[in-house]
């Protein structure tokens, strides 16, 4: 079951998903891109979560220190 965490308080951020299982991190930015971002302990989402500041946050702390890979845009519904 993912944790969702939908709208987000971000310019740069729309939201992010979270599959404890497979630990991954759907990244949603607000110019509509998507990023998976793999083996990321759930301590390291927790932080992201409760972070004041999404994109400050993400640059320091998420962005290229785990693996990642862009998925294709999404279409229609996608919120």
């Amino acid at each position: 079951m993912a944790a969702r965490f939908s709208v987000m308080p971000s310019t740069v951020i729309k939201r992010f998903d979270y599959q404890p299982g497979s630990r991954e991190l759907l990244v949603t930015f607000t110019t509509g891109r998507r990023y998976i971002y793999s083996k990321v302990p759930p301590e390291a989402v927790d932080r992201f979560r409760r972070a004041f500041s999404k994109g400050q946050h993400f640059n320091a702390h998420i962005r290229d220190r785990y693996e990642y890979r862009e998925l294709e845009p999404a279409w229609g519904g996608e919120d």
